[in-house]
């Protein structure tokens, strides 16, 4: 399975499964990330959950063939389905990053609850690149993170960045050595499921209830122009240019 899902002490824990891949995600996939978190969701037995991909590959972001073959159409897609799963869940949310998150890699943390990351971690989120925009909220999200010009730095020039960096910049609550991270972060999950399940889902609620709205109307909006961008010119220029492994020209683009 190219998301693997298991259920042990109160823990939910959902992993990227497709390292020969790098751990890109296909429509498929997303649909399978959806279902499992609703299946989290859903079962009173699950006190947290918690994401992690491989040690050298959190996850590549979309794999592109597949997803040029099924873009995502409104809040219909499996991409759209999981990422409302993710940002509506109730229950605390853990993940565990090393190696690449690469755009929705690192989009999804940021509607996690608690992030660890290895040191090899590295972190990008290069939609501008692909003559695209951010998406799922992280243009408003990061920004309040990182603050308006680490954010912009973040999302207008699309550079991967250091686990470090990501710890300062407040995405990441800590980086741990790579043989520890999924130990470390499966005890953290453990202290949550330990802890009465209804104080910590007060607490989560309480501390998204002012924003749930503008998220959701942040991903709407994203969504939107996302689409748009995603038929035009300059986006495939650059996925042109990807496949034919060269550099895009975006210099004909006004």
């Amino acid at each position: 399975m190219d998301i693997s899902c298991n259920k042990a002490s109160g823990i939910f824990t959902i992993e990227f499964n497709r390292p020969d891949k790098k751990n890109a995600i296909t429509a498929a996939m997303y649909q399978a990330l959806a279902d499992a978190l609703n299946e989290a969701e859903g079962d009173p037995s699950v006190r947290a959950i918690l994401i992690a991909g491989k040690p050298q590959i959190f996850t590549a972001g979309n794999d592109l063939e597949d997803f040029l073959k099924n873009p995502p159409k409104g809040t219909d897609s499996p991409v759209a389905r999981f990422m409302a799963a993710l940002s509506g869940a109730s229950k605390p949310v853990v993940a565990a990053v090393s190696g690449a998150a690469v755009g929705i890699g690192t989009t999804l943390l940021l509607h996690c609850d608690l992030v660890y990351a290895a040191d090899n971690a590295k972190f990008s989120l290069p939609f501008t690149q692909l003559g695209l925009c951010p998406e799922f909220a992280s243009s408003m999200l990061l920004a309040r993170i990182a603050g308006h010009q680490r954010a912009a730095e973040k999302l207008m020039l699309g550079e991967p960045f250091l686990a470090e960096e990501a710890r300062e910049m407040g995405l990441v609550n800590k980086v741990v050595p790579l043989d520890q991270l999924i130990t470390f972060a499966t005890a953290q999950a453990a202290k949550l499921a330990a802890l009465p399940a209804s104080s910590i889902r007060a607490t989560k609620r309480l501390m998204k209830a002012d924003q749930s709205e503008a998220i959701e109307a942040r991903m709407a909006d994203e969504m939107k122009h996302f689409g748009q961008m995603l038929a035009a010119p300059e986006a495939k220029e650059a996925f042109t240019a990807f496949f034919e492994k060269r550099k895009p020209d975006f210099s004909k683009f006004s």
